[in-house]
C-alpha cells in the first residue's frame, strides 16, 4: 500500500475529519469532555449545504442547539482547526494513494498535527495574536449556531487547568518543545505503520534542530507502549477530575536524537 505523507491542504479536511472522528470515538479523554451521549438528533432524510468561506455538507443531520453530543457540530469545529492549523500548526496527513475516498481524492488514512516549539523568552507575534483571535471569534459563532454540541464546558476547563500546570512544571527547556496536539490512524489501519510515518515527519525536524518533542494521551494501553517505541517516556500523569468522574492523561516527553525501535 502506498502511503505519502504531506501537508495538509484544505481539500484533505473533510478525509481527515473522518480520520479524527472515527479514531477518537472511543478515546477516553474524547467520551469524559463530550459527556452527554443520550441521543443525537437525525433526520429520516435529506442534507444541508453550507456555503461561504467554511462551507461543509452535512447529511441526515438537523442543527440543534441541545446539549447533546453533535457529530455535525464536531465535523464544524474540527474543520475551523484544521483551516487554522494549515496557516499556524505542522498539520500532516498520511495518504494511500491506491485508494480514492468517495469524493475521488486519495483516502486519508491518518493525520498530525503538532505546534512548533517556542523559545521561552519569545513573545507572540502580531499574526499570532491575530490568528487566535480569528480562531475564537469563528469558535463563537460556531456555539451560537449550534450550541455546545455535548462539550461538558466544565470539563474542558479542568482539563485546560491541568495541562497548563503540567507543561509549566515540564516544560524546563528554554529552547521549547515540538508538542504533539493530535495524532491518530484510522482504526482499520492501525498496525501498519502510518502513525510512524505521520511521527517521522516531525522527529526527524527535531532531531536536526536540537529539540525536545512532548505530547499527551489518555489512553494508556495501547498508546503509551507504542510511543515508547519511538523514543518517548512517560514523565507524568495528570488527573483531570470532575467530582470523582476522572480521565487520566499520560505526558510523554523525546528527547534528542530520537531512537525508534
Amino acid at each position: 500500500m502506498p502511503i505519502v505523507v504531506t501537508p495538509l491542504k484544505e481539500a484533505d479536511i473533510p478525509g481527515a475529519i473522518d480520520c479524527i472522528q472515527a479514531a477518537f470515538a472511543e478515546d477516553p479523554y474524547n467520551r469524559w469532555v463530550f459527556s452527554d451521549r443520550s441521543a443525537v438528533s437525525h433526520t429520516d432524510s435529506g442534507s444541508i449545504q453550507f456555503t461561504g468561506p467554511y462551507p461543509v455538507h452535512l447529511t441526515k443531520l438537523r442543527l440543534t442547539l441541545s446539549a447533546q453530543f453533535s457529530p455535525g457540530r464536531n465535523r464544524v469545529s474540527l474543520r475551523i482547526r484544521c483551516l487554522w492549523g494549515i496557516r499556524n500548526a505542522l498539520f500532516y496527513v498520511a495518504k494511500d494513494t491506491a485508494a480514492e475516498s468517495e469524493a475521488g481524492r486519495a483516502r486519508v488514512l491518518g493525520v498530525a498535527m503538532w505546534m512548533p516549539p517556542r523559545k521561552a523568552d519569545k513573545a507572540r507575534s502580531w499574526d499570532e495574536w491575530t490568528q487566535g483571535w480569528v480562531l475564537w471569534g469563528r469558535q463563537v459563532k460556531m456555539n451560537l449556531w449550534w450550541g455546545r454540541g455535548g462539550l461538558n464546558v466544565k470539563r474542558y476547563y479542568i482539563w485546560k487547568q491541568r495541562q497548563a500546570q503540567a507543561q509549566a512544571a515540564l516544560w524546563d527547556d528554554p529552547e521549547g518543545y515540538y508538542f504533539c496536539n493530535i495524532v491518530t490512524v484510522l482504526p482499520s489501519e492501525q498496525g501498519r505503520g502510518v502513525g510512524k510515518l505521520l511521527f517521522q515527519e516531525v522527529t526527524r525536524k527535531a532531531d536536526e534542530d536540537g529539540r525536545k518533542c512532548y505530547l499527551e494521551s489518555s489512553r494508556d494501553e495501547p498508546n503509551t507502549r507504542i510511543y515508547e517505541r519511538m523514543g518517548f517516556r512517560k514523565v507524568k500523569e495528570m488527573d483531570c477530575d470532575d467530582d470523582g468522574e476522572l480521565c487520566k492523561v499520560g505526558q510523554l516527553c523525546l528527547m534528542v536524537p530520537c531512537d525508534p525501535k
